[in-house]
């Protein structure tokens, strides 16, 4: 599960995947129900696009999902309510992190650790987007990381509570994005796996101080794909 994690800076983003965000003001440590850049693909090519980080499903009343919806298993996405439509109308997105932080034990008492690329590069996680429009017509655009079992991985089945099942997200090789980003559902289940140990370095990284997270922020997402 990956409940916070650091959105990657505009330049960077650039840099490693060829876009922008219309806005650079998202915040540098994000949680669920903050507005975060996403990666996405039409007949035109890639595009970045603003999304709340939890996915809001087309049916929800109050556009509230995200708290519940930030993750989704990849062994039912194709199956539950809130991420189906998603998965069955191949919206694909890629989720651009300088790193994501994970609570591990060994200690006796949760720590906060950072998971970042080996080589200082952003990682690439599989998501999936979708688009929500409240009664009053206001779209918002949200999404989800893909998540895969780790219990047997060497460095996701560190972090958790014990006895906890273990959970990844799933990270894509720089070769892979496109692949992700054009895929049918029967490609995409096969580049849902887990990723060579040696791509990541970890380490604890406590947060500096307990603040309150800002409330959603992404306003009218309606981007037109």
């Amino acid at each position: 599960m990956c409940a916070n994690y650091a959105p990657t800076r505009p330049d960077r983003l650039s840099a490693r995947f060829g876009v922008r965000p219309g806005r650079d003001d998202y915040p540098a440590d994000a949680y669920p129900g903050q507005a975060t850049p996403v990666v996405v693909a039409d007949g035109e090519g890639r595009h970045a696009a603003m999304a709340v980080f939890g996915m809001v499903p087309p049916w929800s009343r109050d556009g509230r999902n995200w708290r519940q919806c930030y993750n989704a298993r990849s062994e039912t996405v194709s199956e539950k309510p809130s991420f189906r439509h998603a998965w069955r109308q191949r919206q694909w997105c890629v989720v651009p992190a300088d790193a994501v932080f994970e609570p591990c034990y060994e200690t006796g008492r949760a720590v906060r650790w950072r998971i970042e690329g080996a080589d200082g590069q952003p990682l690439a996680l599989a998501g999936l987007w979708e688009r929500w429009r409240s009664p009053q017509g206001e779209a918002l655009l949200s999404f989800t990381m893909l998540t895969i079992n780790a219990d047997q991985h060497p460095v996701m089945r560190r972090f958790h509570a014990p006895g906890d099942e273990k959970r990844s997200v799933v990270l894509l090789e720089p070769g892979m994005v496109d692949a992700w980003l054009g895929a049918t559902p029967e490609q995409a289940r096969s580049l849902l796996q887990g990723f060579d140990p040696a791509r990541v370095r970890c380490e604890p990284q406590p947060r500096a101080r307990a603040g309150r997270r800002p409330a959603v922020d992404a306003g009218d997402q309606d981007l037109g794909f």
